[in-house]
């Protein structure tokens, strides 16, 4: 047991485990729950989706990268598809063995070693399973040929209900009671989704573009969630934006504010939330058809209520009896192309947190209203003004532009970092004067950021995750928020993963560690990188420079991190002449961002290390200059 503890503390998962210092100590149950906490978090990693490479316009899946996506696919129950709906492949075969997935999800997540070990049973089943169904496709180049789905026809079962080929993993063992039904109507929903995955449509498409013709549309978004999206090569349209949140939208989210609740609260002796601060994205509220807006609804206890056409224009106030809690009080930003897409959205949100402020209800249960009438009396303005919650960039601007001076290594401090984005993300949406646009309410926003006590982001599609794009850390408020507070205390930093059936709500930490681990320290996914040679090789360098990103904005990122990204592109001689060869410049900017962690006291490192990438640093500069 004690190996087991060591190996977890020098994989660095201690951070995200509670390991005991001593095993010799624990009783059965205790080693069980370490056993199974760590375990839980090797599958947590070994199951993440990820691109490997970069993507070639007109070149088909691998037979692997079909696999991954149609188990994701699979994953998840899918109420709204067909007559009956479809029951994800995990629920069919956790209920065989009578048990409900929602229940398995939850105690594998406190690490219950037998919830872990059954988890594990339906991953590798259902992969099993969708890997024989993919197989009898796949070509001798190892790709999927969209021509050999046609073999498939008919082999989902006979008449008398049994088991197509693939399912044999069910014929016996503990998944034999699986709905044989159920389980066809899955495969064939997912040779729809393989056939879609496999159209060459991208090239011809391209082709009749460019020589002016009609691309057809279709609709945009994640191919997990919405398979529809797919095949690739088209022209996408989104959504209606009077639209949404829709009530599937409505009813996801409240699963996440519920969990992020329980974890706030978990760790806060008990007590709930009363502010937490978080971004609303254009295209993900659009992936999601509202979900993050939805969650700012169930924050404040207020639900939109469709018209007879659809549009949701209306609300209807959720009583603190059916709410079963305080209403949480928010600070919204949203991203310029939110402001742009959705303005009804906006209308909506404002007047739904305006609702909550000026019930008369229990300050202790109306978190809105009690932190409106402090900044009503600050301010010395009315209720309404101080309960003023939507921000976002002035018209016609967009971010906070500290992603920018991080990228450039272009600022001085934290402190100019955080007046950039109180500078640009301080102007208010108002409901009571239409069409007036942002106006410049940087009073209110202080205000409304000093009772933060939880920062929130979501991540809704697993083609990009914190360390992708720079948009994430731009717009995170962290430190902002503990200078602001009275008390300097550091709030809470949350991140909700809904890219998968089992929805999580994590720390910030824990999602940077994860993202680090998956992709960036992942040989899977750096060497799927070097394959796409020079622009591969800028797409290792963006990831570290977005990580310390997280490092300025949050402090968030482990002093491992760097460690082991230094060990894996700079100390490993053989990696380190592939980088300088292939890409100069975006070496020269990786051994410029370790120095520039170490020098902002991100990266505690020894000077030998810091020594070596000063003499890299001169060594790459004369290669690109010519200096022999």
């Amino acid at each position: 047991m004690n190996t087991i503890i060591a190996k977890a503390q020098e994989c660095n998962l201690d951070r995200d485990v509670n390991l005991p210092d001593d095993a010799k100590d624990l009783n059965d149950l205790d080693r069980d729950n370490v056993v199974g906490s760590v375990y839980g978090k090797l599958m947590e990693i070994e199951s993440r989706l990820l691109p490997c490479g970069l993507h070639i316009v007109g070149c088909p899946p691998s037979a692997g990268e079909a696999v991954a996506t149609l188990v994701n696919i699979a994953s998840i129950d899918r109420p709204e598809e067909g007559d009956t709906g479809l029951i994800g492949i995990p629920s069919i075969l956790a209920q065989s063995v009578g048990r409900d997935i929602e229940e398995l999800y939850r105690g594998g997540d406190r690490g219950i070693l037998k919830d872990v070990n059954l988890l594990e049973d339906i991953k590798i089943a259902s992969r099993y399973m969708v890997q024989e169904f993919v197989s009898r496709t796949v070509g001798t180049d190892g790709r999927v040929g969209a021509s050999a789905l046609s073999n498939l026809a008919g082999l989902f079962g006979g008449p008398s209900g049994g088991l197509a080929p693939w399912m044999s993993p069910i014929k016996k063992g503990q998944f034999k009671k699986a709905n044989p039904k159920e389980l066809s109507k899955q495969f064939v929903y997912l040779k729809f989704c393989l056939e879609q995955i496999v159209k060459d449509n991208e090239l011809g498409a391209l082709k009749d573009t460019l020589d002016g013709g009609y691309t057809l549309p279709g609709p945009g978004g994640d191919p997990i969630r919405n398979p529809d999206v797919l095949p690739t090569g088209k022209n996408i349209h989104a959504l209606d934006p009077q639209a949404i949140p829709t009530s599937a939208a409505m009813q996801s989210a409240g699963v996440v504010v519920e969990r992020l609740l329980e974890r706030q609260k978990l760790e806060n002796d008990g007590k709930w939330p009363e502010t937490i601060a978080l971004v609303l994205w254009g295209t993900d509220n659009i992936k999601t058809y509202g979900e993050s807006l939805a969650q700012v609804m169930w924050m404040v206890g207020v639900r939109p209520v469709p018209d007879a056409l659809g549009r949701v224009n209306k609300l209807e106030l959720i009583t603190l009896e059916e709410l079963g809690r305080p209403r949480i009080d928010v600070v919204v930003n949203c991203s310029g192309v939110f402001r742009d897409l959705f303005v009804n959205q906006m209308n909506l949100l404002d007047r739904a947190i305006k609702l909550a402020a000026e019930q008369e209800e229990p300050l202790d249960q109306n978190f809105v209203r009690k932190h409106a009438f402090q900044q009503a009396e600050e301010l010395n303005c009315s209720l309404r003004e101080a309960s003023t919650r939507v921000f976002s960039n002035a018209s016609g601007s967009y971010s906070s532009n500290v992603n920018l001076a991080v990228e450039n290594s272009s600022w001085n401090d934290e402190s100019q970092l955080q007046e950039m984005y109180l500078t640009r993300k301080s102007f208010a949406f108002n409901s009571d004067a239409p069409g007036a646009g942002m106006e410049e309410s940087r009073a209110v926003f202080e205000s409304a950021l000093k009772t933060v006590d939880a920062t929130f982001q979501n991540l809704d599609s697993s083609e990009i995750s914190l360390t992708d794009v720079s948009h994430y850390f731009d717009s995170d408020p962290t430190k902002l928020v503990q200078g602001l507070r009275a008390d300097g205390k550091m709030p809470a930093s949350y991140v909700a993963d809904t890219t998968t059936a089992n929805a999580q709500v994590r720390s910030l930490s824990e999602t940077v560690r994860l993202d680090s681990r998956t992709k960036m320290l992942n040989p899977k996914w750096y060497e799927g990188m070097l394959s796409s040679g020079y622009e591969g090789v800028r797409e290792i360098q963006k990831r570290l420079t977005n990580t310390i990103g997280w490092s300025a904005t949050a402090g968030a990122v482990d002093n491992w991190v760097y460690d082991e990204a230094n060990s894996v592109f700079i100390e490993d001689e053989e990696m380190q002449k592939r980088l300088m060869e292939t890409n100069p410049n975006s070496f020269r900017k990786m051994v410029a961002t370790f120095l520039e962690a170490n020098g902002r006291g991100y990266w505690d490192a020894p000077e030998e290390k810091l020594e070596r990438l000063r003499e890299l640093y001169v060594e790459v500069e004369d290669k690109i200059e010519g200096v022999e």
